[in-house]
C-alpha cells in the first residue's frame, strides 16, 4: 500500500465518524447561546470564564450565529463551558476515495473527449463501449498517479 493511499485511507476513516453528525443542525442562535441559556449561565458569568464583558460575550454569540467566529474564540468559549469543540470534514461524495473516484472519472472524460472528437475529425471514431473503456482505463491511471491537476 502506497504512502498517499494509507494517508487516504486514515484520513477517510475519521472523516467517517463525522458523517452521521452531517444531519445535525446547529442551534438558530448558535451553540454558546443554546448551552449557556441551558445550563443557566449568565453573559456576565461566561464573560467571567473568558476574561471579557457582557457585550464581548454578545458580540461573540452574534458572530457565532452568523458564521463568522474563529475557531479560536470557540476553542476558548468551548473551554469556558467546560466543554471541548470538535470539528471536522465530511466529504460530500461520502468517502475520499469516492471523492477522488469522482474527481479522476470527470478529469479523465475531459481527456478522453478531446482525443475522441480529434478522431471523429479525422474519420477515425470509437465506438462508445471504446470510449467507457478507455475513461476507465485514464481514470484508474490518474487514480494512481494523483497528478495535482485532479484538483483544477
Amino acid at each position: 500500500m502506497s504512502k498517499k493511499s494509507l494517508q487516504i485511507q486514515q484520513l477517510n476513516s475519521k472523516m467517517l465518524a463525522f458523517a452521521s453528525l452531517q444531519k445535525v443542525a446547529p442551534p438558530p442562535t448558535g451553540w454558546i447561546k443554546a448551552i449557556r441559556n441551558a445550563i443557566g449561565m449568565s453573559m456576565l458569568q461566561l464573560g467571567k470564564k473568558l476574561s471579557i464583558t457582557k457585550q464581548s460575550v454578545q458580540d461573540i454569540e452574534r458572530r457565532e450565529k452568523d458564521g463568522s467566529i474563529s475557531l479560536k474564540a470557540l476553542r476558548e468559549a468551548a473551554r469556558a463551558l467546560d466543554m471541548q469543540l470538535i470539528y471536522g470534514f465530511v466529504p460530500n461524495d461520502g468517502s475520499l476515495e469516492a471523492l477522488i473516484d469522482r474527481k479522476a472519472t470527470e478529469l479523465a472524460k475531459q481527456i478522453v473527449q478531446r482525443t475522441s472528437n480529434s478522431m471523429k475529425l479525422e474519420d477515425q471514431e470509437n465506438s462508445k463501449q471504446r470510449i467507457e473503456k478507455a475513461i476507465e482505463e485514464r481514470a484508474t491511471i490518474i487514480k494512481n498517479e494523483m497528478p495535482k491537476t485532479l484538483w483544477d
